[in-house]
């Protein structure tokens, strides 16, 4: 943006260079002020070409405050300007450049503000197989967001490592359910300790390298190192926590610096007054306002908060996207035209993703995606870790056996971590009416048992376990299903309705889970029906709707205010 580079000159705002037509309801860029154009030479440099489209006059710009004002043409002066409706397009746009600018950073990516200007600023990555091939809509996504030590940037000499090649310091899953009625943010210790699988990886030139994996490494050491690429993260993250990352979007220290800059400051908290002499951070005790190289100090130091180790500053970290989201969903920026240019510019020059969400156009559509959902139900986590028992010192952690299965768990089968409201009263009463009524025996049960998504064996499981302890005895094992599902689900035909509420007993089954259709016939040409266990299931004998208990693991949501200690 030329104009924006001089300066504000001939009294016209930069903020204003983008302006929204009326008659397409989209925003268009002028660099300049309007000047006159004789239609002559408006046909000549469209002659040869095609013929003329039909013409959308830009509405002109606003001019600074403070400037005389002069009538358009053809308006009397001192007749009142007819007031207009803002087009609904215009109210899209603000939300989600406020959304695509938190997403960067920690729960999120860019905006849509320039289109073409922006597409050419976001740099991509081919991951191959690591992640999805498309965005969808329609479906929960994950979402690995990483934040990088790599020095390069003007004044970033000073952070991390100086040999570096940019490891994953900062690293965030984010989890968005398929309802969008939740979300999850998971931080992943830079020094928990994990397996690195091999990892193919394209080269500049096109052709694909396999990077031979580690056991037993810090996490941090998936990114950058050997040549490592942000799909081989994504790999470390599905080999060690079973969730297996879509995408991913990858920044260095400048995303904090400019994005906390262009919303004129993020607000933290803190309990006791803090002189960092390592970060260079300085704060009185209570609320402060950081932005630039103090934010970037913020989220960075480790002596200043708890035990001075990596587990307590990501506690700051998560208080500090949690403001930020906060102050990205305020009034103040999403009705600020200049805030949310700086954002979408600042956002797309900072980001790198991979090559499935590389256009500004999916980009906003994750952003309007995670728009929909309420700030009190995004939970802060961070992935259960205990110190690591092969240490004496203690310098890394582990897994922890007996709490990380289970939140791993609830990411994989999109179970909330906070309480959020029930479907709509008619669904729940259908579904309710599916399990009144009388029970068939056990004995009476005839089902088809199909592996939807459970782990390898489930199917011939979960027969033994229906014949042998539960008297489903005309049942059998269908093999795998077509393909995977998420949740367990019983297809049965009317006349099996005792059948089935019989079997939804047994295995915990909800009404939703039940299918009204038509049966099949099994192995001996008989009616039956047809249970597929899907990525939901938890073992043979464990109901399906057992109740998955998150009280232990801690954890904070991004509507709430925390000081840091």
């Amino acid at each position: 943006m030329d104009a924006q580079r001089r300066g504000r000159g001939d009294q016209i705002d930069p903020a204003d260079q983008w302006v929204l037509n009326p008659n397409t309801g989209e925003y268009e860029l002028r660099l300049t002020p309007s000047a006159a154009q004789s239609p002559g030479a408006g046909e000549r440099a469209g002659a040869g070409r095609r013929s003329a489209a039909p013409r959308t006059d830009v509405p002109p710009q606003r001019r600074r405050r403070g400037a005389p004002e002069e009538p358009p043409p053809g308006r009397r002066a001192g007749r009142r300007p007819v007031q207009r409706k803002p087009k609904k397009a215009k109210k899209v746009l603000v939300w989600t450049g406020g959304t695509m600018a938190f997403l960067l950073v920690g729960v999120g990516a860019a905006g849509y503000f320039y289109l073409q200007h922006l597409e050419g600023n976001v740099s991509t990555t081919d991951v191959g197989s690591a992640g999805a091939s498309n965005f969808s809509k329609s479906e929960a996504f994950n979402i690995l967001i990483i934040g990088t030590d790599k020095r390069t940037g003007e004044g970033n000499e000073g952070y991390g490592d100086k040999g570096s090649s940019g490891h994953a310091d900062t690293t965030i899953l984010l989890h968005v359910a398929e309802d969008r009625s939740n979300a999850t943010v998971l931080s992943i210790p830079r020094d928990l300790i994990v397996n690195i699988p091999d990892c193919p990886t394209k080269l500049e030139d096109g052709s694909e390298k396999i990077i031979p994996g580690q056991q037993g490494v810090r996490f941090n050491r998936s990114l950058g190192e050997s040549g490592r690429d942000p799909g081989c993260t994504m790999r470390t993250v599905k080999e060690n926590t079973g969730i297996q990352p879509d995408h991913f979007m990858m920044a260095d220290f400048n995303a904090v610096k400019t994005l906390t800059t262009a919303v004129d400051g993020v607000d933290v908290c803190v309990e006791k007054p803090v002189n960092d002499k390592e970060s260079k951070l300085v704060l009185p005790a209570g609320e402060s306002t950081v932005e630039g190289e103090q934010a970037l100090a913020f989220v960075r130091t480790r002596k200043s908060f708890g035990n001075s180790g990596d587990l307590d500053r990501i506690k700051v970290q998560q208080q500090f996207l949690g403001s930020l989201m906060r102050k990205m969903s305020s009034s103040d920026t999403l009705i600020n035209p200049s805030k949310l240019l700086k954002l979408a510019e600042a956002a797309t020059k900072a980001l790198t993703v991979d090559e499935a969400i590389g256009s500004v156009g999916t980009l906003k559509d994750v952003a309007l995606e995670l728009k929909k959902v309420p700030t009190k139900n995004i939970s802060f986590a961070t992935v259960p870790v205990v110190d690591n028992p092969a240490e004496r010192v203690k310098a890394t952690v582990v897994l922890d056996p007996s709490k990380a299965p289970q939140v791993f768990d609830m990411i994989v089968n999109d179970i909330s971590f906070t309480e959020v409201k029930e479907q709509k009263k008619k669904e729940k009463d259908a579904e309710a009416a599916r399990l009144k009524g009388s029970k068939a025996p056990a004995s009476d049960v005839r089902v088809r048992i199909l592996n939807g998504g459970a782990v390898a064996g489930s199917a011939q499981k979960t027969l033994q376990y229906l014949q042998v302890e539960e008297g489903v005895t005309k049942s059998e094992n269908g093999g795998n299903a077509p393909s995977a599902l998420a949740k367990t689900t019983l297809e049965y035909a009317p006349d099996q309705a005792d059948q089935a509420r019989r079997l939804a007993d047994i295995m915990g089954l909800s009404g939703a889970a039940l299918k009204p259709g038509e049966s099949v016939t099994n192995s001996q040409g008989v009616p039956t029906m047809t249970l597929t266990l899907g990525k939901d299931y938890k073992g043979a004998g464990v109901k399906i709707n057992a109740p998955v208990d998150a009280s232990d693991v801690e954890k904070s949501t991004a509507d709430k205010v925390k000081c840091a200690s």
